[in-house]
């Protein structure tokens, strides 16, 4: 079983018991999502980087990177392997005027509908995680919703299901699944070949603003940011610093 499939497994796993209890049903209206700007993480930690910031305040974070001038959060919700949960996504939404990506490792309707029942109003569809049978329902199921795609591609060749899922986002990351090294090199031999319509997006590695500045040139519109804000002692400033 590959990596990635068992960070899947794993999050069908934790999906399966909380379907046992009843949804929130106290949701607000989802927040348009952006088209471009720096998307600021809410990350405790990662597999391939250990504890990050495991006593984070989720709410306190988010308000951080909505004064430095984000465009939008992302929390991680995954449980087992990052440290999140839904209570993160929860409290950072509430704390900010931003609209939040519940980013996780989504298989099934049930994960779609509990996203946006904790106020989510974004999700992440990971093309390798599935196949397009199953991501293209949850697509829709998200577009009746009122919830944006952000649909992720690790290769070219995953470009074919971006396309028939028609999302709002197309992120490539620059991670390498096997190695968990990060290649910038990769996102900008792929943005030429990301389809028009959704914003493209670049995700991971990025650690300055004259990155950001190489990957504009490339032609991204929006950059999703985490482990480089995380570690910095003031996240706020490091944001803008990002922006330039």
């Amino acid at each position: 079983m590959s990596h990635l499939a068992r960070l899947v497994a794993q999050a069908v796993a934790d999906a399966s018991e909380r379907e046992k209890l009843p949804l929130p049903s106290d949701a607000l209206p989802p927040r348009p999502f952006p088209r471009s700007g720096l998307i600021a993480e809410v990350k405790r930690a990662s597999p391939s980087r250990g504890a990050i910031h495991p006593g984070l305040n989720p709410a306190t974070l988010a308000q951080a990177y909505e004064r430095g001038g984000a465009a939008a959060i992302s929390v991680l919700t995954d449980r087992v392997h990052f440290g999140g949960s839904l209570g993160d996504l929860r409290a950072a939404r509430a704390a900010v005027t931003l609209p939040v990506l519940r980013k996780d490792f989504i298989v099934t309707e049930f994960q779609v509908r509990e996203a946006r029942a904790h106020g989510a109003d974004a999700i992440l569809l990971i093309a390798a995680a599935a196949p397009l049978a199953i991501l293209r329902p949850l697509r829709e199921l998200a577009r009746e919703l009122g919830l944006a795609v952000l649909f992720e591609v690790h290769e070219e060749s995953e470009l074919a299901a971006a396309r028939a899922c028609e999302p709002d986002l197309l992120g490539v990351n620059a991670r390498d699944l096997a190695t968990f090294a990060t290649d910038l090199d990769r996102l900008e031999a792929l943005a030429a070949a990301i389809p028009a319509g959704p914003v493209r997006l670049a995700e991971s590695g990025i650690r300055n603003r004259a990155e950001v500045a190489r990957l504009q040139a490339a032609g991204y519109e929006a950059f999703l940011v985490g482990e480089t804000l995380l570690r910095d002692e003031d996240p706020e400033q490091a944001l803008r610093d990002l922006k330039g």
